[in-house]
């Protein structure tokens, strides 16, 4: 590095403005990704609810179920490319507010729905207007402070999505309690209007002065190739069988489409995913960690409602409660995850925290009716701990591994590959879990009249329900429902068990064991001083 390029390494590259004002913006960040994370934690106690029959619910099937939070994750993620690219092209708070607003009316809409296939249809409208809130907070973070304060500011960030976890479930169970499942959307309403707000009065806007070109085709690919992968799994488990040509095709479809996505982000100029960017063998190795940390833990977080309020008898709310454990555990130990890294290094921190979540996920393989309470809660706490100790180092390894101005790309992809480990998870581990139960309860629908059976198969919810109508009869079937899902639970445990697992394997090869020597992020802190700062 040569000398002149010395004074914009030193020099403070955030305005004493915005500066002095921090900590405040990032707290409209965490208000404004609080709505986004809470609505799918909220989701996760309310699927018992949603899959009951009208008027309690929407007799949503569990395939429709599981597209009811696909839809939503899908689009969020096949659109964040373009969404963290508009943010740095025409500024990152207009984006926010943009996505806030979209987040907001399609809360409004999912909770007036009269069918499933109108939930799914207004989630997918929620995860668009998500892809443009959840880059942008991250972009944002990273224009209002300063390199040496980044890291403490993303553990805060990723604690915040442990305040959501905790608050998620609870509020939903209350909402489930007192009102109509669609509560639990329409309270994201007031709560996006007390964000606008502080938003336009304290977020400085921010973008990118050389920012790339859009990149329709590479969207249209990444979504169509998605959707056409997650639809093939999804009907898989439906079937329990993944050898019907209905399931090999779109399978078979999704990967080619998204094949030729990578071949067509290599030659593009204007790519939306630079694949350049996973040369890096740290880089590949934090976003593969993201991926596959939410792949098992989002399969894990389906089931587990059906276990503790079908299996368990727990009603919604008390469901949530048991989920503290893992926010508390968040929220706690993200802060201060930088720290141990700082001391240990980013290698061994996160392949103990994977191991922690395996650890967890592989103790669900042990659960059954009777399994104690504080056997539950001291498992959730571990994954908590576990998380808290992978999010904010690979986060952070993602974000400081691109230009600052650059932050909102580097903040799509760091999203997206987390929402697609989600999604996949949800897909792939609930086909399993689908497929199992279904396999195991055939066996026992000969009480059930001949028209019914294919429906009363499907799932542990569909089952009780054509229990409860047998009357007295119907005890023996909702008996071996209940082993039938343990059985499947059981099975889909140790399989995302085996995930995580892989996850640690791939850290511990390639993300590296100490931070940045200083005059690695010296040379990116001298590139041009990015315009718009405080817009």
């Amino acid at each position: 590095m040569s000398p002149a390029s010395h004074p914009p390494a030193v020099a403070p590259r955030v305005p004493e403005a915005v500066h002095r004002r921090r900590w405040a913006i990032l707290a409209v960040l965490m208000l404004s990704l609080l709505i986004v994370v809470l609505d799918n934690s909220i989701l996760n106690v309310a699927v018992k609810t949603i899959a009951a029959p009208e008027p309690t619910g929407l007799g949503a099937t569990q395939s429709e179920l599981e597209w009811a939070i696909n839809s939503y994750t899908l689009v969020f993620a096949g659109i964040l490319f373009t969404a963290g690219l508009l943010g740095d092209r025409i500024g990152r708070k207009k984006v926010l507010l943009f996505g806030i607003l979209v987040f907001g009316a399609g809360s409004a809409l999912a909770a007036f729905s009269s069918s499933p296939g109108q939930l799914i249809a207004w989630r997918a409208l929620m995860g668009f207007g998500a892809a443009f809130v959840m880059p942008a907070t991250l972009a944002v973070l990273m224009n209002v402070f300063e390199r040496d304060e980044q890291p403490k500011a993303i553990g805060i960030w990723a604690g915040g999505v442990g305040l959501a976890i905790a608050i998620g479930p609870i509020t939903g169970g209350l909402l489930l309690e007192h009102f109509w499942w669609g509560s639990i959307f329409l309270v994201n309403v007031p709560v996006g209007l007390v964000a606008l707000v502080a938003m336009v009065v304290l977020v400085p806007d921010s973008r990118d002065p050389k920012p790339g070109r859009l990149d329709p085709a590479g969207v249209a690919l990444s979504v169509v190739g998605l959707v056409l992968l997650v639809y093939g799994i999804i009907r898989g488990g439906e079937l329990a069988d993944f050898t019907e040509s209905t399931v090999l095709a779109p399978i078979a479809g999704g990967l080619v489409v998204l094949a030729l996505f990578v071949v067509h982000e290599k030659r593009s100029s204007h790519p939306a995913l630079d694949i350049s960017s996973f040369r890096k063998p740290a880089f590949s190795a934090a976003v593969a960690a993201i991926a596959l940390v939410f792949f098992a833990l989002m399969g894990v977080t389906f089931f587990s409602a059906f276990y503790l309020q079908s299996v368990r008898g727990y009603t919604a709310l008390q469901s949530g409660l048991l989920m503290l454990p893992l926010a508390a555990a968040q929220m706690v130990f993200s802060p201060r995850a930088r720290h141990v890294v700082t001391r240990f290094g980013a290698k061994a921190v996160c392949t103990a925290g994977l191991l922690l979540v395996a650890g967890g996920l592989a103790a669900f393989g042990t659960f059954d009716a009777g399994t104690p309470v504080w056997v539950l809660c001291l498992v959730f706490f571990v994954q908590g701990t576990g998380m808290a100790h992978i999010m904010p180092p690979v986060t952070v390894a993602v974000m400081q591994a691109l230009p600052r101005e650059k932050a909102g790309s580097g903040s799509a992809i760091n999203n997206t590959f987390r929402q697609v480990g989600g999604a996949l998870g949800v897909a792939v581990l609930g086909s399993v879990l689908s497929a199992a139960y279904r396999g195991d309860i055939e066996g026992h629908l000969g009480a059930v009249p001949a028209g019914a059976r294919d429906v009363a198969g499907e799932s542990i919810e569909a089952t009780l329900g054509v229990a409860a109508k047998l009357g007295p009869a119907g005890k023996p079937l909702a008996a071996a429902a209940n082993d039938a899902f343990l059985g499947a639970m059981h099975l889909t445990a140790v399989t995302s068990a085996g995930v995580a697992l892989i996850g640690a394997v791939v850290v511990a090869l390639f993300l590296p064991g100490r931070a940045p020597a200083p005059d690695a992020p010296a040379g990116r802190e001298a590139s041009p001083e990015p315009a718009g700062r405080a817009g």
